[in-house]
């Protein structure tokens, strides 16, 4: 028996991950592995993508209502993000925000955390696939003090007064703080201690000093992005510019090297085949129509619940789930963890019909029945562009941090939701104006109680009147 010859033709073994080498390839099997690659790939190369416009700002300003920052530099909102950003869809009007593209290759980074009292606040980082690898917040009992986040490869020396450190599986990524924040003139002039003492720096600017910063007295500049949709951050025909940078920052998951050599394959052909970049670049643009834009609509995607309400149960922990990692990242990138945040979405009223503001409609959580949340809970609407519309009482959610929310007689508690002025003064109160088109709702939970986790609680019906 020849054992070399046995040795050499083990199942599986020596075998090429992908095409071999210098194999000429053709346009259609190219087109196939880009348009696969753009649907997964897409969330990855829109983080990298903000890092590689963040980079050519020189310092946190304020860009028309927004708050921008470079990378490894975090300044914060002192007020609800404004309704006409368009940098992230589906914001938040129920915290300050603050937050800016991680470049962990560069440094390690320092974020601060002062003492929020019993005010609900969490910071969630994400690395290129838009999994969160912090764990800091009061939902964890995190202290007062320093939080390092460092790179997969950072081998340095922790320093004396750093509470906790993080370890992001990729380099690039992004952070996104929230501070929860009531919506009276006393908490908004109360906040603003709190978030001039949050910011984040490189390890060299370490001292063990909390840092404070009036963000009310940034620069200003102009609006960076504009229009009624979300700024492109995945330009198709520059797909297969930015994917070799981004299978670099991200090493492959257990799995997915074969996926990797054989995108790596099919670009590496590209190179010299300018035809065969075109029929990628065609590829792209054909996967950003057909796969992933659909995916804004709530509706298309999610675990389903009843009164066609819909969810996810692994936002942030997305590993290998291609499919949902993608629509959380086109509809409402930089969702929380599970145990940090409940999302339910709704584009349907309880007969199936689309939400439209040529209706009127009822949200009403029966007595004891609104979210069972541990921090607080909001009903938010969308544009069909999932952007603030318009209002002129400038109101574009209700919840917790509403004092004024007016329970029926029997304690149930019910949200308006139309485009014009409840006839009823006394219901003004619970008024959620709607545009005169359609639009979609939007309800958080942070702090989620078992009821919430567990699905026993599930959002009450958006009934048309």
């Amino acid at each position: 028996m020849n054992t070399d010859s046995a040795k050499t033709t083990r199942q599986g073994e020596s075998l090429p991950p992908g095409p071999a080498k210098g194999m000429k390839i053709t346009e259609e099997y190219a087109r196939l592995v880009t348009r696969n690659a753009y649907f997964w790939a897409w969330p990855l190369v829109n983080i990298y993508n903000r890092r590689i416009s963040s980079a050519q700002l020189p310092e946190i300003v304020m860009a028309g209502s927004i708050l921008a920052s470079p990378v490894n530099r975090l300044g914060m909102q002192t007020d609800y993000i404004a309704w006409d950003e368009r940098l992230v869809a589906c914001p938040n009007q129920d915290v300050a925000y603050g937050g800016c593209s991680l470049a962990l290759d560069q440094s390690p980074v320092v974020i601060q955390a002062p003492d929020f009292g019993n005010r609900f606040w969490v910071y969630p980082a994400y690395d290129l696939r838009t999994d969160q690898f912090t764990a800091i917040g009061s939902i964890y009992g995190s202290k007062p003090g320093f939080y390092l986040l460092v790179g997969p490869d950072w081998q340095g020396e922790t320093p004396k007064g750093i509470n906790q450190v993080f370890r992001a599986k990729t380099n690039t990524g992004f952070i996104v703080a929230r501070v929860f924040l009531d919506d009276t003139p006393e908490d908004k002039k109360a906040i603003l201690d709190v978030v001039s003492q949050i910011t984040l720096y490189p390890l060299s600017e370490f001292d063990g000093t909390m840092k404070v910063h009036d963000w009310t007295q940034v620069t200003k500049v102009p609006a960076i992005s504009a229009g009624d949709e979300e700024q492109k951050w995945v330009i198709p025909e520059k797909f297969c510019d930015v994917l070799p940078l981004v299978l670099a920052d991200s090493k492959p998951l257990p799995g997915e090297e074969a996926q990797y050599a054989q995108v790596a394959a099919v670009l590496d052909a590209a190179k010299a085949d300018p035809q065969l970049r075109r029929a990628m670049d065609e590829a792209a643009g054909e996967a950003d129509k057909e796969l992933v834009q659909p995916l804004l609509q709530f509706r298309n995607w999610g675990l389903q619940l009843p009164h066609h309400w819909s969810t996810i149960d692994n936002n942030a922990a997305f590993g290998t789930d291609y499919f949902s990692r993608t629509a959380a990242a086109k509809a409402n990138i930089f969702v929380n963890k599970p145990n940090e945040t409940k999302y339910f979405y709704q584009d349907l009223d309880s007969e199936g019909g689309r939400l439209n503001g040529s209706g009127r409609y009822a949200v009403t959580f029966q007595k004891g029945q609104t979210p069972p949340v541990g921090g607080f809970w909001s009903l938010t609407l969308y544009n069909e562009y999932h952007f603030f519309a318009p209002n002129a009482i400038n109101r574009f959610s209700l919840g917790t941090k509403n004092k004024d929310l007016k329970t029926n007689d029997d304690g149930s508690l019910t949200l308006y939701v139309q485009a014009d002025e409840p006839v009823d003064p006394a219901l003004r109160s619970n008024w959620l104006p709607a545009p005169k088109a359609d639009f979609s709702l939007y309800l958080r939970a942070y702090g989620p109680k078992e009821a919430i986790t567990d699905r026993s609680w599930t959002p009450p019906p958006v009934t048309r009147q």
